[in-house]
């Protein structure tokens, strides 16, 4: 071979080399980094935990989810508090935890968790004042949020809300309700029995008077979880920090009517809902009440303007009235101090159907338990009653129904009954598979805002009062 053919030959290989190199390199450039086994864990941020539910959800163990998390909060007794019990559930004879903890405490407690972003999710569940600026700093900083109810307190607070759910999208991140009574067998019976048309027939619009949905609930300030009497902190009785009753527990309850009438349809608060009526009235409580449920000696200074004669008054109770895709609902929410012995929190909710009831009750003829009843209208027979709870069975085994006087009651077998404290794995569980897929079902941030700007109209429809 001629010196000239040679060059030519050196020349063309080392071009060859050369396009290889650089179709390796852009091929590695072009293809998504894999991550290591630590970085597919999902690591969590307790942020602030001054409510129990930051604890429950450490009840369980998930395989997904790195067993060392990391909390920041300023000191003192609620983060003491949120630590015993999660540490009771580590220390606990049966099925033991095995969370390890990297705890900041201090007054710099927000900027240090943001300068460290030590996780990618971050669990909020305390004082609701602060709640709107953890959520939206946590999204602005391209964190995912699990955060427990409400995620707003007031109109100012949904606005925020609204503008966080704008930015998780364009950041990436999801944001999140805890909705645990979706996990109630007693709910999802309702909401399957109500889509099952030829036995229920179709959702009733209702009047004021006469709404087609309604849930009521009676709620407790003193009452024991995990087996123990729960300290709350004094803020809680604080309706500028928790929020009025009319946006605390609601939210479930709305969630609820949303969740069960319209399965997976999208809601668009602005044309959607339209709040009729509202109130609101207070539940009294001693100093020795107030003692017994925060451990505190004193009412604090934040909460003198609700003291007349001793006694500190909780604007905690409230009924609203309004519309939804033109269907009306009814919500209430009463709170005493203490369930009587044997008993606890309760509730009722119904919905009307041209064919049928469905109602779940829980007063004193249940034993303080819920109970499902049907009740079958002049234009449906009990033939399709026991249609309908045959192809109920198929996904239910086990799932039948008594006559109890004109109504009829659901035998709900006791492996469907989980505890509610139980819920909030399933919540867990739940989240984890949508931060797998890294999206929400399509329906669900639109129905979240639709549930908070009815809770907030609510509140603010019921102050004006």
């Amino acid at each position: 071979m001629d010196k000239e053919k040679t060059s030519f030959f050196k020349k063309s290989l080392l071009a060859l080399s050369a396009g290889v190199l650089l179709f390796s390199f852009t091929s590695c450039q072009n293809k998504p980094k894999e991550m290591d086994k630590s970085e597919q864990k999902v690591r969590l941020i307790t942020l602030d935990p001054g409510h129990f539910h930051a604890a429950l959800l450490q009840k369980s163990m998930y395989e997904e989810i790195d067993s060392v998390v990391h909390v920041y909060a300023p000191d003192g007794s609620e983060l003491e508090n949120h630590m015993k019990l999660v540490d009771s559930y580590n220390t606990r004879s049966e099925s033991p935890t095995s969370w390890k903890h990297e705890i900041y405490k201090g007054p710099d407690y927000l900027e240090k968790m943001f300068s460290e972003k030590a996780g990618n999710v971050v669990i909020i569940s305390g004082n609701n004042k602060s709640k709107s600026s953890y959520i939206s700093r946590s999204i602005d900083s391209g964190l995912n949020v699990l955060a427990d109810k409400p995620l707003a307190i007031d109109q100012e607070g949904f606005k925020s809300l609204e503008k966080a759910f704008a930015v998780s999208k364009d950041k990436k991140v999801l944001l999140y309700d805890i909705m645990t009574e979706r996990f109630n067998i007693y709910y999802i019976l309702q909401r399957a029995l109500s889509q099952d048309t030829a036995f229920f027939g179709q959702l009733e619009k209702g009047t004021p008077d006469n709404p087609a949905v309604m849930q009521e609930s009676v709620h407790h300030f003193y009452k024991n979880v995990s087996g123990k009497p729960l300290v709350r902190p004094a803020w809680f009785f604080d309706v500028e920090q928790e929020g009025r009753g009319l946006v605390d527990i609601t939210t479930h309850m709305v969630d609820l009517i949303q969740w069960t009438s319209f399965p997976d349809v999208t809601l668009d608060y602005k044309t959607d809902v339209k709040m009729i009526s509202a109130k609101e009235w207070p539940t009294s409580l001693s100093l020795e009440q107030f003692q017994r449920s925060t451990q505190k000696d004193v009412f604090p200074d934040y909460l003198t303007k609700y003291v007349k004669n001793g006694t500190l008054n909780v604007m905690s109770n409230g009924e609203m009235n309004y519309t939804l895709k033109n269907v009306h609902a009814r919500v209430g929410i009463k709170w005493n101090y203490e369930a009587p012995e044997g008993t606890g929190d309760t509730h009722y909710a119904k919905m009307r159907g041209t064919k049928a009831n469905i109602l779940i009750k829980q007063g004193k003829e249940q034993n303080y338990k819920p109970v499902v009843y049907l009740e079958i209208l002049k234009s449906a027979s009990e033939k399709e009653l026991q249609s309908a709870i045959a192809r109920l069975q198929s996904k239910f085994p086990g799932v039948s129904v008594i006559k109890t006087g004109n109504l009829w009651e659901l035998a709900i077998p006791d492996k469907y009954k989980v505890p509610h404290e139980e819920h909030f794995a399933e919540v867990v569980k739940n989240y984890l598979g949508y931060l797998k897929t890294g999206e929400l079902p399509a329906w669900e941030i639109p129905n979240m805002l639709a549930k908070y700007y009815t809770t907030t109209q609510a509140a603010e429809k019921a102050k004006s009062k």
